[in-house]
């Protein structure tokens, strides 16, 4: 299965996306993970974005595309995608349904993490990065102690855009390009909207039992429509209750 996960900023997508790559072996697909990636390959593609990036300008859909085909196109993450900060336009959410048809594989599930705006502002304004190892901590819901991080004091930092007006705007921003993108999901009877204000566990034990009915659903009708293949198939291919197992 391939899935899309919204929300704004501090809606914890980064933590609900770990949590479904670990416990579904799913590929998590992340643009700018994909561009740095190709700037430090230094391809002739990855030259170009660096080049593009350092000018201060906007990375065109087209280049966004051909990564983005790259992955899809890959054997290994047949029907095992989950994107996220992608589609984040009605034109590149159209360019993602072409790519995904090309390959024979769709979109199964789009969650939507609604979050408030208080609570948003309360989860970023109180998150702080270690320097050192990266991990991310937060003064009010997971504060980083003796247990949980051994770094030191003084690699903990606070993000400079983390403030107020910044997340305002930030929030702001997202309700307004991602509206249109949800109702089209909407339409196509994929969206699924999470309550994003809950605790993380609570969060992940609803799509988590959203995602094993589907990947159920995978097996069944993998069975119903291919009874004829042989062992192998079934327990290494693209439908196997292996590739989706849980943990």
């Amino acid at each position: 299965m391939n899935l899309i996960i919204f929300g704004p900023p501090g809606a914890g997508k980064g933590t609900q996306s770990n949590n479904i790559v670990n416990d579904f072996d799913l590929k998590q697909v992340s643009t700018g993970d994909l561009l740095r990636n190709e700037i430090k390959l230094q391809t002739d593609l990855g030259k170009k974005i660096e080049s593009i990036i350092n000018n201060g300008e906007l990375v065109s859909n087209d280049i966004v595309n051909t990564l983005i085909e790259k992955i899809i196109s890959d054997p290994n993450n047949f029907n095992r995608l989950i994107f996220d900060g992608y589609p984040r336009t009605l034109s590149q959410v159209y360019s993602l349904e072409k790519l995904l048809k090309k390959f024979n594989q769709k979109i199964s599930i789009v969650f939507s993490l609604n979050v408030d705006k208080d609570i948003v502002s309360k989860r970023i304004n109180g998150r702080i990065i270690c320097a050192k190892c990266f991990k991310i901590f937060n003064v009010y819901f997971n504060p980083p102690n003796s247990k949980n991080h051994d770094c030191g004091k003084k690699y903990l930092k606070k993000r400079t855009d983390d403030n107020s007006k910044t997340i305002l705007s930030r929030f702001e921003t997202y309700v307004s390009k991602t509206k249109p993108i949800l109702n089209y999901y909407k339409k196509k009877e994929t969206l699924c909207e999470i309550d994003g204000n809950q605790k993380v566990d609570e969060i992940y034990n609803k799509i988590k039992g959203i995602l094993e009915n589907i990947r159920d659903w995978h097996y069944a009708y993998f069975l119903y429509k291919f009874p004829w293949k042989n062992l192998t198939s079934l327990i290494y291919g693209p439908y196997s209750r292996y590739q989706y197992s849980s943990k």
